[in-house]
């Protein structure tokens, strides 16, 4: 059952469903000095001053992890709290967690629910004992932008007063607090005294409706270094992945000694070409030599647009979770969340 702040006042106040997951927001220090997540929900919400002045708030704590061991099984269920919790009169979500996987967790969110209701995920860079924690500053921005009213904003990610597109947003620094970005398209808005501020808006992609118990399929990650010789490539069905992700150098190329190898998996099983290159989307038809993104196309890739290779391995699963099992579909998948 979810707990209420105390002091909230219901008979005007926006109502806001806060989860609380864990992560260096929720960490304190043990016997070795080292931090592990450690407080409730409540304790969180009840640590940020005026935050019952934003919303009358309604806290669940569903899980107390650190951000690197969250599955995505765990935010499918999470996924069906918050549109529980908005079906019963909550005006918006925020959900708590740490940072490490909040770009994955949010894009994951973005894509199974569909709601107008602001949806925000949040965190902290500095555990709640630290000289200068950020951690109730970011509820507090989250919790205005949930309670703003704001409409088909997606989910969103705000860290530092920042509200950024879940399908934008990654984490571009292990240590400061300004850690996230939306590069290279910017934020959607800000949170200034006391208001969300909101100046850009995200085109929708296409919703995935899963069941929080539907298997995920396997789906491996490579990124492909100066020499690689693709060894592993032949061995990825006989592993049990259904799906691959290429993380390609530049726009979208590999070395060409593994050129066979990705097309002979290409037939095999789903294969989206992606760039690990932080910024900037895979191309289609501009390279031409043996490796290119034009020769990997042509060998049945799926081109995976702007979304990087993080976020598409997460599409792939998703997608194929929901039974897109044709390379046209999932390619239509990719357009719908990739070309924004």
């Amino acid at each position: 059952m979810p707990q209420k702040l105390p002091g909230a006042d219901v008979s005007h106040k926006p109502r806001i469903a806060v989860f609380a997951l864990g992560g260096t927001i929720a960490m304190t220090r043990g016997e070795t000095g080292a931090i592990a997540p450690s407080l409730s929900g409540a304790a969180l919400v009840a640590a940020v001053p005026g935050l019952t002045d934003v919303a009358d708030i309604a806290v669940h704590s569903p899980l107390q992890k650190p951000g690197a061991s969250l599955t995505i099984s765990d935010i499918l269920a999470v996924a069906s709290e918050v549109r529980s919790a908005l079906a019963n009169g909550a005006n918006g979500a925020v959900v708590v967690q740490g940072t490490d996987t909040i770009e994955e967790t949010a894009f994951l969110l973005d894509c199974v629910l569909e709601t107008s209701a602001p949806v925000v995920v949040t965190g902290a860079m500095r555990g709640p004992e630290a000289a200068g924690a950020d951690g109730p500053a970011n509820l507090l921005a989250s919790a205005i932008v949930a309670a703003s009213g704001a409409r088909n904003t997606g989910v969103l990610v705000v860290l530092g007063d920042t509200a950024h597109a879940a399908r934008h947003v990654r984490k571009g620094h292990t240590a400061r607090p300004d850690a996230f970005t939306s590069a290279p398209f910017g934020p959607l808005g800000y949170v200034f005294e006391g208001q969300f501020r909101q100046y850009l808006h995200r085109s929708v992609g296409q919703t995935l409706y899963l069941d929080t118990d539907t298997p995920i399929p396997p789906v491996a990650l490579l990124q492909i270094g100066l020499g690689d010789d693709g060894r592993m490539l032949r061995h990825l069905p006989e592993m049990g992945f259904e799906g691959a992700v290429i993380a390609a150098m530049g726009a979208g190329h590999v070395p060409q000694p593994i050129v066979e190898e990705l097309g002979i998996l290409a037939d095999t099983i789903p294969v989206v070409l992606s760039s690990r290159v932080a910024t900037g989307p895979v191309f289609e038809n501009t390279y031409g030599f043996p490796g290119s993104e034009i020769d990997l196309l042509k060998r049945n890739l799926v081109p995976g647009g702007s979304l990087g290779p993080l976020k598409a391995r997460l599409l792939l699963q998703l997608g194929l979770a929901a039974g897109h099992n044709q390379n046209t579909d999932i390619q239509k998948l990719f357009v719908s969340w990739g070309n924004a």
